[in-house]
């Protein structure tokens, strides 16, 4: 399975199994956001904040290129957790015509 928890097509097809993490800054979170995604901006991630995540199960992270999300990556491998880097982030996702939206449920953006 962890050969397709890079890739955005990979990732959507397993939603349900992963922990999707979002580590934006909030007004990137607000102008567009997977659903399910858990919102855990870097600094928190770099400061240790895991917000209740389940060790025992994958975690996927996506920012909006890839760059800051292979850090967090990084950050939560180091802290024992099976984690991905989502490969072009949020850009990528859009790219392939995948599902996200704004807040109010409008189509989002990339922020």
């Amino acid at each position: 399975m962890s050969e397709h928890l890079t890739d955005p097509k990979g990732v959507f097809e397993r939603l349900a199994e992963v922990q999707l993490v979002d580590c934006r800054e909030r007004y990137e979170w607000d102008a567009g956001r997977i659903e399910g995604a858990i919102h855990l901006p870097l600094n928190r991630i770099m400061a240790g904040d895991e917000d209740g995540l389940d060790r025992s199960r994958p975690v996927v992270v996506v920012c909006r290129s890839g760059n800051r999300s292979e850090l967090a990556t990084m950050m939560f491998q180091a802290r024992g957790f099976e984690a991905y880097n989502l490969e072009g982030g949020m850009e990528a996702w859009a790219r392939e015509g995948l599902p996200f939206s704004a807040p109010d449920g409008s189509p989002g953006r990339v922020a």
